[in-house]
């Protein structure tokens, strides 16, 4: 058994196929079938059951993937740790949209000030998919909102951000004095996709009242939102950093609901037992300096 073997069974469990994952690994599929073969029979068990063509991880494989994940994850920080001995070697960075939009690029700009030479790639996605980047070591670290779902991850907040429920500027709630959360609920909602830290900060409030919302619109795109928004299709609930402009211009108007304040942290999370270098703890300390922060928000 070898690094080889448990990088091909890694693989087979991210893209659950043997096929796929001859692909990604551009070797033949029959090489992948044999290296699952022989670990099979190296530990006299069986890895996946095979099910109607489909891969079915079994217990004994669960233990293997959480085994090899750690051993491939020392290895990797192994080399990274050598080479930043030297200001060498890179950093793989994942933030939420969001944080990618508004923080990263700033806090890199800060980063490379002290190391220049380190490579910083980065990945911009949903907070779920990050922490799923992060859990699988294909990040070393992530910055995201809202609820961390995993007890393998370690998290540290360094901001908090009000969360605002916008409309039009010519939206009946205006006339209102006193909205409560019966008002907003009849309310047509544009929110964000499933997996975002603002949807989830929003339903894990509502499910405390034992309320299910079925958004009428849902977008990746905050942008689209707002501008749904601003033509009266509904109302939202977005970031306060996010709409700051334009609640200043006044082409959106902020509600005020009765007994209803949410507000999200940006966390920086990383695995448990992820070997934190120099380097990427520099990064994590730049992310909570306040010196870091971005005067104009």
């Amino acid at each position: 058994m070898t690094i080889r073997h448990m990088k091909i069974f890694l693989t087979i469990c991210e893209v659950n196929s043997i096929t796929l994952a001859a692909k990604k690994l551009f070797i033949a599929q029959p090489s992948v079938s044999y290296a699952l073969k022989e670990l099979e029979e190296f530990y006299g068990v069986k890895f996946f059951d095979r099910i109607s063509k489909k891969l079915y991880i079994t217990e004994a494989g669960e233990q293997f993937l959480n085994y090899s994940l750690q051993i491939i994850t020392l290895l990797d920080e192994m080399e990274n740790k050598i080479k930043n001995n030297d200001n060498l070697g890179s950093l793989k960075i994942g933030a939420s949209i969001t944080i990618g939009k508004l923080f990263l690029s700033h806090y890199i700009k800060i980063f490379k000030r002290f190391y220049p030479t380190i490579k910083i790639s980065v990945c911009i996605d949903n907070s779920s998919v990050i922490e799923e980047k992060v859990l699988n070591n294909h990040l070393d670290l992530g910055l995201i909102e809202g609820i961390i779902h995993s007890t393998n991850l370690i998290t540290e907040p360094f901001l908090e951000d009000p969360l605002v429920f916008i409309c039009s500027k010519s939206h009946h709630f205006l006339e209102k004095s006193n909205i409560t959360l019966s008002d907003l609920i009849k309310e047509s909602f544009i929110l964000r996709e499933k997996g975002s830290g603002i949807r989830e900060i929003f339903e894990s409030f509502l499910m405390t009242k034992e309320i299910t919302l079925i958004p009428t619109w849902e977008s990746i795109s905050t942008d689209a939102i707002i501008n749904a928004v601003k033509n009266d299709i509904g109302i939202s609930l977005l970031p306060y950093l996010m709409v700051k402009e334009e609640l200043e211009n006044k082409s959106l108007c902020s509600l005020n609901i009765k007994n209803i304040k949410l507000k999200r942290t940006f966390n920086i999370i990383y695995h448990k037992n992820k070997f934190i270098t120099p380097t990427l703890k520099h990064f994590i300390t730049t992310c909570k300096d306040k010196k870091s922060k971005i005067e104009k928000l």
